[in-house]
């Protein structure tokens, strides 16, 4: 049986009160972040939000683009 991906678009919103990941109306995501886009911090929260949210472990998160930026590629290897 061969793995599947799955491949998200995600706006990032980091210092946020809380970590929230959520699909809206329209079928994009939103993650607020709490923490702050520093030396990689949010990266790291936003792997462990998707993994936590898709119940999968983090290696199977990776961002493919977007690294630096807001608008962000994230791909989840799904069994």
């Amino acid at each position: 049986m061969a793995a599947a991906s799955l491949t998200l678009t995600i706006k990032v919103k980091p210092n946020a009160r809380q970590s929230v990941l959520e699909q809206l109306a329209d079928g994009s995501w939103v993650a607020q972040l709490k923490a702050a886009p520093v030396e990689g911090q949010a990266n790291q929260e936003l792997i462990a939000l998707v993994a936590r949210h898709f119940g999968c472990a983090k290696a199977a998160v990776s961002i493919r683009s977007g690294a630096t930026g807001r608008m962000k590629r994230v791909r989840v290897e799904t069994a």
